[in-house]
């Protein structure tokens, strides 16, 4: 007889805290959802949202005798481009600032990277610098598709060329670009 009392307060207790664990989460309104509907005159082209740019093998030598990599073309593609609706861009590049070349705009490689003593360049289709986390001049949009081509480069820190110590290795960097339509 006593196992059977047993038995019966334990399921008993069970479905009391069942009861108030489920009354626990039935908290009315507490799941909340907000945005902001806009009217964008383009879109990214699907499969664009992300672009990798690949630099392969740079000879730190090159970057003594020169300073820098030639430059490599990356693009943003816009398409359904409604010019009712705006007729031009511009772009933030927005990132960490190489601390080396603090105010000339040059993109920090990631902490992970086993290189070291160089950073991003960014410049626009006409080879004019581009400094992250500032706005480019407007660029016009074209009915349709826009591609809008820019340009990367890596270049040495000056003390890193100075003193001979760029560090060899891999490295990446990351920047988030930010459109703002007119």
């Amino acid at each position: 007889m006593k196992i059977k009392t047993l038995s019966i307060r334990f399921i008993l207790g069970l479905s009391v805290s069942i009861g108030l664990t489920s009354a626990a989460f039935a908290i009315p309104d507490n799941l909340y959802f907000h945005g902001i509907l806009v009217d964008e005159p383009c879109t990214i082209k699907p499969g664009d949202e992300t672009v990798v740019l690949d630099f392969g093998n740079i000879p730190d030598k090159n970057l003594y005798a020169y300073k820098r990599t030639p430059s490599k073309l990356f693009q943003l593609r816009l398409s359904e481009c409604d010019l009712s609706i705006g007729k031009s861009v511009k772009i933030t590049f927005k990132g960490e600032e190489n601390q080396a070349m603090a105010g000339e705009g040059f993109l920090a490689i990631s902490p992970g990277s086993q290189a070291s003593g160089i950073a991003v360049g960014l410049e626009s289709e006409n080879g004019n610098a581009l400094p992250i986390n500032k706005e480019t001049d407007k660029m016009s949009l074209t009915a349709g598709d826009t591609i809008l081509n820019f340009y990367a480069f890596i270049q040495g820190e000056p003390d890193a060329i100075a003193n001979k110590s760029i560090k060899r290795g891999p490295f990446s960097a990351i920047a988030t670009f930010y459109l703002n339509y007119d």
